[in-house]
């Protein structure tokens, strides 16, 4: 079965959120929360890769998430880290749709809605990659 959605949706960027500054307090009650001893992050001038995966997208992102047949759920996400997250940054998220695809398996298909993503910071360099994947079943 063909999927039916408007392929301008792939790349199409629908969110940016207002940026929030990393605070080291945060840095350091997230390490802790984790259990990280790694020195590095220890005075909460630099967040531990991880810490990419704080941010939040926006409360309307689920409304540009395409659907597909029958409810949904979250099927995972992959993180990629490009550069360090520092106390100080103020960090800005945008989104779009990446990918869409079907794929058949023992229980039927299931259609995927890969939203990616991109952490930057004030000087508009991206820190780190989010892709969200969805699943739901034709």
């Amino acid at each position: 079965m063909a999927l039916n959605y408007d392929p301008n949706l792939i790349g199409r960027v629908f969110e940016t959120t207002d940026a929030v500054e990393v605070k080291a307090e945060r840095i350091q009650s997230f390490c802790e929360t984790l259990g990280e001893t790694n020195p590095l992050y220890a005075d909460g001038k630099v967040a531990p890769p991880a810490y990419a995966v704080t941010f939040r997208n926006g409360r309307h992102f689920f409304q540009h998430v395409p659907r597909f047949g029958r409810a949904g759920f979250d099927a995972g996400k992959d993180v990629e880290f490009v550069r360090s997250i520092h106390a100080g940054d103020k960090i800005t998220l945008s989104s779009h749709v990446k990918e869409i695809y079907e794929k058949t398996g023992r229980t039927g298909t299931m259609v995927f809605v890969v939203v990616r993503s991109t952490l930057s910071n004030q000087d508009g360099q991206e820190v780190a990659h989010i892709d969200h994947r969805f699943m739901s079943r034709t």
